[in-house]
This record gives structure tokens, sequence and C-alpha cells, in this order.
């Protein structure tokens, strides 16, 4: 499944739209993600950031050993973007080390 978090733009076809984190990460927890693509910004940061999806990852692969989906941003926010494209670099460190 792919999915792709925003609270804005729409899904492109064949993506499963979510506008909130937790949603994201429920579907991330099903093991059925294979792409997923994050928005940062999502309209109400007390609600959360596709970087807390990003921070969920990486906790989820370093103690879990969770098999990370192929990750990608879309976000329009640079300064937040390339946070969030360090953790997920991060994420793949891990992952491999874990190999």
């Amino acid at each position: 499944m792919k999915v792709y978090l925003d609270d804005e733009r729409i899904a492109p076809d064949g993506w499963r739209q979510v506008r909130w984190p937790e949603e994201a990460i429920e579907l991330l927890e099903t093991g059925t993600v294979t792409e997923l693509s994050l928005d940062h910004d999502l309209g109400d940061d007390d609600h959360g950031t596709g970087y807390d999806v990003v921070l969920w990852i990486e906790e989820a692969v370093a103690i879990r050993g969770f098999r990370p989906p192929s990750i990608k941003v879309h976000s329009a926010n640079s300064s937040a973007r390339i946070k969030m494209e360090s953790g997920i670099q991060s994420i793949e460190r891990i992952a491999r080390s874990l190999k």
C-alpha cells in the first residue's frame, strides 16, 4: 500500500490519503505500507507533523526491528524537509545495521 500524508494536497492515483500522523502510523503498524510520502505542515502542529511519523519509524526500526517502507518527503517547508530527510537517512542507516 502507498500512503500519502497531507492535509491539503490530494493523493495521487493509487495512493491512500491520510491527514494526520496517527493515521499514517496506524497503517504503518499493519506492515503493508510499501511507500510513504510525507508533508510536514498539517494545519495543526498540536496534532502533529510529518516529522512525527519519521520519528515513530526511526524508533520502531531501532527498537523493534520494524522494516521501513520507501519514504519520500513532498513538503514545501524547506527547513522541515531537510530535518525529515535527515531522519530518513538515519532510518536507512539503522535498518542497514540490523541486517
